[in-house]
């Protein structure tokens, strides 16, 4: 019952109980014997001698069982109560004359030494109160015993009442549901100013369970312990943590008098582990923790002694494409983890996972070395380069390395997910970086040339780019030359253009270093020097010494 309902009136008991159960007429309603004379089933009726003048008339669905076979014959007696007439014959009922009879021995049997505590539904109402039915009974509630506001309808509500008074002359029994609403209140101020004045936590009994916190028993008395008063974690979902029929210690917050509401804290009954926690916890200590909540950022673990920590998603693993944490641990598991920071103004805690791990490069590193050729899955793709998965790191095969042909991107060659073939050049553990290679693994344009090409052959490249120290030509496919501007001459370097044909003498061929070097200055000597050794070839053998000199004096 809301107490908010109740009205309390302030009406002579005594004159309102006389009122009740003054009768009008003193023959209606005595209980007294009858004889049935005649049946008639056609009416649905029977016609019973009451001793009066006129017979009595009942209704025969009051003398039928449960499978409807009439309970007595003509000629047999039966208890009636008389409730009115119709014309000039009463009315008798037997129902209301068992509930009559039942009465009675209820009121012989009672003992006035004990007390009574009846439970029924109000049936009716009338000016001094109302009926209320319990067990085939019907006891009086006075209006100003019942604490029913009378702009409420009370009839169909089930009350609570003790007996207060039984006339046994009247046949009546009166109730009071004031008295036990008092009686409770006196009871739950009594808990009250105890739980308050104490401070000290008492023993409940979780009675229900809600989404903003649950109710618990204590004493006989419900209070609610608010979500944000179950643990010193902060706001949790009560049912993760208890059920139904738990005992837990609690003390008493706050009571509002109008409300008849009780707050209740359980963090309060308990030690706060933040005014300790120096002593419980450090940075870089290693704890076992279990895995409250996953959220799609990081998780939430309990560490017990009412602490929580937070671990972020980054330091879940090593792998840095942790796409949602629940793809690595679950609810309830249980994980070793590093504390990594303890903010006590904040009350936060941060640890970590992946640290107790294996560092994955550190492992990489002790299985493999600089020159081995691996196999790995390109994971992702950048602008200067593609990232590649081998074993459980990641190494950066950059776009020089993807390769010899300086017009290719790692983008124009692979896709994510593609699998490739590569040769370790770089392993720093310090950096946690891995260069890659996948030309290395392939034989240079350079290396290539030099097969077929030496030091001082004639060649013919277009030209690429300018520099300040010289000038780029093109030779065969993906082989470029460098010839140095002292090497330009006679050719003028700002009259150069690209695209140009320049023709020049291989001075230098370096395969391991990717370098050739082209010299158009030493053409000319060359060229000399071709076309002397093609003039000796095609002189006479037989021809003398002194016939040369001859024949240049000749000249």
């Amino acid at each position: 019952m809301k107490f908010e309902d109740i009205e309390i009136e302030d009406v002579d008991f005594e004159a309102m109980l006389e009122e009740s159960f003054k009768k009008e007429d003193r023959s209606s309603g005595d209980l007294t014997e009858g004889t049935i004379v005649k049946i008639n089933e056609e009416e649905n009726q029977a016609i019973v001698d009451i001793g009066r003048k006129n017979e009595a008339f009942i209704n025969l669905d009051q003398l039928r069982d449960e499978e409807g076979n009439l309970l007595f014959k003509e000629g047999e007696t039966l208890p009636v109560v008389i409730t009115g007439s119709r014309g000039e014959r009463p009315m008798v009922s037997y129902d209301l004359a068992k509930k009559r009879q039942a009465m009675n021995e209820f009121i012989e049997e009672y003992d006035e030494e004990q007390e009574y505590i009846v439970e029924g539904v109000v049936t009716k109402k009338n000016k001094g109160g109302y009926v209320v039915e319990a067990d085939g009974l019907e006891f009086f509630m006075p209006r100003t015993l019942s604490y029913l506001s009378s702009k409420t309808d009370a009839v169909g509500k089930k009350v609570k009442g003790v007996i207060v008074k039984v006339d046994k002359e009247k046949g009546s029994v009166v109730i009071s549901r004031k008295e036990l609403i008092e009686r409770d209140k006196a009871r739950v101020q009594e808990i009250v100013e105890k739980l308050l004045e104490s401070k000290e936590p008492v023993v409940g009994t979780v009675k229900k369970i809600t989404s903003y916190g649950m109710f618990v028993d204590v004493g006989g008395m419900d209070g609610l312990v608010h979500y944000s008063q179950i643990s010193h974690k902060g706001p949790v979902n009560p049912s993760k943590y208890f059920q139904e029929g738990d005992e837990v210690n609690v003390v008493a917050l706050d009571y509002d008098k109008k409300k008849r509401h009780l707050s209740l804290s359980i963090k309060e009954a308990n030690p706060d582990p933040w005014e300790n926690i120096d002593e419980i916890l450090g940075v870089g200590d290693a704890v076992t923790a279990t895995v409250s909540n996953i959220e799609p950022y990081g998780v939430f673990v309990d560490l017990g002694e009412d602490l929580e920590a937070f671990l972020h998603v980054s330091e879940i693993s090593w792998d840095k494409n942790v796409k949602h944490p629940k793809d690595y641990l679950t609810v309830g598991e249980e994980i070793n983890v590093e504390v990594i920071e303890i903010d006590k103004e904040k009350r936060r805690l941060r640890v970590s996972l992946k640290n107790l791990l294996p560092k994955p490069m550190e492992e990489f590193a002790r299985n493999h070395r600089v020159g081995d050729i691996v196999t790995g899955t390109v994971s992702s793709l950048t602008d200067f380069g593609a990232f590649v998965k081998i074993d459980n790191v990641e190494g950066l095969l950059h776009n020089q390395e993807a390769s010899w042909d300086k017009s290719k991107r790692a983008k124009d060659l692979f896709n994510v997910g593609d699998e490739v073939e590569v040769k370790i050049i770089k392993i720093d553990t310090d950096a946690g970086k891995i260069s890659l290679s996948r030309k290395a693994l392939e034989k240079s344009p350079v290396e290539a040339f030099a097969d077929t090409h030496k030091v001082g052959d004639i060649v013919t490249g277009t030209v690429k780019d300018k520099k300040d120290f010289g000038v780029f030509i093109a030779l065969d496919d993906n082989v470029d030359a460098l010839i140095r501007t002292e090497d330009l001459h006679p050719l003028k370097f700002d009259e150069i253009e690209p695209g140009q044909e320049i023709k020049g003498v291989i001075t230098h061929i370096d395969p391991r270093n990717d370098r050739i070097r082209v010299s158009v200055r030493r053409l000319e000597r060359q060229e000399e020097r071709e076309a002397l050794d093609q003039l000796n070839q095609e002189q006479d053998d037989s021809m003398t010494l002194g016939d040369l000199i001859k024949d240049q004096l000749k000249k």
